[in-house]
């Protein structure tokens, strides 16, 4: 379930990603799963912010900080800053920073402190921003996490650009467009596209090719999803419903669709690596 939802987050692909959270959220509250409710907002407030709807982010990621587990607590804090700075609400993102802040010190990693000096500058202005900026890049840069020092990129590249220096955040924005591209992170790749071409360089979007071929389950479950429930579908293929959900959502997201009905409309041989008949 976890990594369900935050490769649907990551995804970006609205539909599909809300659909998949909300059912989560009505399994995890009947069972009274509170870390489970965090991990839900704090992947709805991932998927918006990388949409860049910014209110709602903000508002899922205080519903995530209301979750104060072992887990993700310092990740919505993140989501939560960013959301908050974006949407004009720069005293909500404060009170966030500060207690990222607290948690980052104490952990003392280049992940850590790279988070919390991209959060912080998103709440600075002039040199001090662009001296976070570049220390958030950095620290990010010397861990594996590539796709938060793409994020990093991106906001450093928003933040150039809107001081004029186009130059240096064509650099910073096409390196996070490039690595989104890559991870299939579309909310977040469309968001550097669009920042890239009002610089005044042109990157295209991504398309559907090889990459976005169907698996053999994928495509026996997509083949399947026209007439057949969820629970249908995993009784015959001796699978749980949970995982029949996780492939769909992954048929979703590579085909570009949001519903069963647009799914069947899209299937094609080509796409799903199924013959002829």
């Amino acid at each position: 379930m976890h990594t369900s939802l935050l490769l649907a987050a990551w995804r970006g692909q609205a539909s599909p990603a809300l659909d998949l959270i909300g059912t989560t959220i009505e399994e995890v509250r009947a069972r009274g799963e509170g870390r489970a409710l965090g991990l839900a907002e704090y992947a709805t407030a991932l998927l918006y912010n990388g949409l860049g709807r910014y209110d709602d982010a903000l508002a899922a990621a205080t519903r995530a900080c209301q979750y104060e587990d072992l887990g993700y607590f310092g990740w919505s804090l993140a989501e939560l800053v960013e959301a908050a700075a974006r949407s004009g609400r720069p005293g909500s993102g404060e009170r966030a920073l500060d207690d990222l802040t607290e948690r980052t010190r104490a952990a003392g990693t280049e992940w850590a402190l790279g988070t919390a000096a991209c959060s912080r500058a998103l709440l600075s202005e002039g040199e001090a921003a662009d001296a976070l900026y570049q220390e958030a890049i950095e620290r990010l840069g010397h861990c594996r996490i590539a796709v938060q020092l793409a994020r990093a990129r991106l906001l450093y590249g928003e933040w150039l650009r809107r001081r004029n220096r186009r130059q240096e955040s064509r650099a910073a924005l096409r390196a996070a467009y490039e690595t989104f591209s890559r991870f299939g992170a579309d909310g977040f790749a469309e968001r550097a596209r669009r920042e890239l071409s009002a610089t005044g360089e042109t990157a295209r979007r991504r398309t559907v090719g090889a990459d976005a071929r169907l698996t053999s389950q994928e495509a026996q479950i997509a083949g399947l999803a026209g007439d057949h429930t969820n629970a249908e579908i995993a009784a015959r293929l001796f699978i749980s419903p949970r995982t029949v959900e996780w492939h769909l959502s992954n048929v979703f997201a590579k085909l570009g669709v949001s519903s069963r009905r647009q799914l069947r409309a899209a299937l094609s041989p080509a796409r799903t690596g199924a013959p002829s008949r």
